[in-house]
């Protein structure tokens, strides 16, 4: 099979974690494809994931080969494939914008963004450099909260007619406006926000399913999550939220019956603690009423590393859009966007999102 050749904005935990993925099952089989949703897509395995284009703002990593880069600081996530051979792309000086937090530059610099004093690329060099690279989707891993620099770059997918995966909570695909121009191009999109393969939005859902299932009413929830790398360092920041709070509470909402008022619902980053480095807790209550009225409640911990958890949605995505391109369909692509993003353009159950992606693997549906 000939490479699905992407570009990657943001060369972080997720992006290291991405990478070190396509390699690690290389030399695997079926059998052997522990942590995978799908092991073949329309033809695609993992390690057909081919990446030609990078991006970044820290200094660490502006200028490096991308094998080096995602194993520069302040990236911390879980090594668990070394052996990543030299790729021959360096990453590029990206655009700032809002991607950078002020807040940043009173921490560590082992922890923090460092920004590079390299001339930031303007729109006309980074749409350039995709379409030198021969690209054909563009990834989006930019801090929580970079609303400006989300939009410069979907434009860039726009202009150089690259396929656009926003793993991040700024609405591009569940946009209309934005969702139109890409299937005016007849350019596919998947978003917005990444799921985790196993993580706290998709445990949340799963509970709040099994509430509506066996009859229990559900009264008032919360979601609290910690963790130590730049993501949960970036959302200190409270006025970067917005859109993050939006997208994973509407993620639980979505499959109640009934919604619960805003007071008895809280979903959202609590905290950075430095030492839990890409390990992410989730603290999770649940209360509601059984037979008779009587009241109930589930409390749960989740432990993950953040970044695996992702990569393993976001390589389902990546070849799904190499379908679509195939197959010439632009704009939403529904049913993966479903599966695994919070905030897709159109929400479905996760049982029932699976089916969806299932059939348009195998050309049942159209997206």
């Amino acid at each position: 099979m000939e490479k699905i050749k992407v570009a990657i904005v943001g060369i972080g935990n997720c992006a290291s974690s991405l990478i070190q993925g396509i390699h690690y099952y290389e030399d695997k089989n079926p059998d052997e494809a522990i942590g995978l949703m799908h092991w073949d897509i329309g033809g695609y395995k993992p390690s057909d994931i081919e990446v030609v284009a990078a991006f970044d703002i820290d200094c660490r990593k502006v200028g490096k080969d991308v094998s080096e880069a995602i194993f520069a600081k302040p990236n911390c996530t879980q090594v668990f494939c070394s052996d990543i051979p030299e790729y021959g792309v360096e990453v590029s000086m990206g655009k700032i914008l809002d991607g950078v937090a002020p807040h940043m530059a009173d921490h560590k610099k082992e922890f923090a963004f460092v920004v590079s004093d390299a001339k930031e690329n303007e729109k006309d060099e980074v749409v350039k450099i995709i379409k030198d690279s021969g690209a054909e989707v563009l990834l989006n891993y930019l801090p929580v909260g970079s609303e400006e620099a989300t939009r410069f770059y979907a434009q860039c997918a726009l202009d150089a007619g690259v396929a656009f995966i926003n793993n991040m909570p700024v609405f591009i695909v569940s946009n209309p406006e934005w969702a139109a121009k890409f299937e005016a191009k007849g350019i596919p999109i998947v978003g917005d926000d990444i799921k985790a393969q196993i993580g706290a939005t998709i445990t949340h859902r799963t509970l709040a399913n099994l509430f509506r299932d066996r009859g229990v009413k559900l009264e008032r929830t919360y979601q609290l999550n910690t963790g130590g790398n730049t993501d949960f360092l970036n959302m200190l920041n409270r006025s970067r939220l917005d859109s993050k709070k939006e997208s994973k509470t509407e993620a639980v909402q979505s499959v109640l019956d009934e919604r619960l008022e805003d007071e008895n619902i809280h979903i959202g980053p609590s905290d950075y603690v430095t030492w839990q480095k890409d390990n992410k807790l989730c603290f999770l209550r649940m209360e509601g009423k059984t037979f008779g009225d009587v009241p109930m409640n589930i409390e749960l911990r989740l432990s993950v590393e953040d970044s695996p958890n992702s990569a393993g949605c976001v390589i389902d995505a990546i070849r799904c859009c190499k379908l679509a391109l195939e197959r010439g369909v632009g704009g939403q692509l529904k049913s993966i966007s479903a599966y695994t993003m919070k905030h897709p353009p159109e929400q479905f159950t996760d049982d029932l999102a699976k089916e969806m992606v299932d059939e348009f693997i195998e050309g049942e549906r159209e997206r």
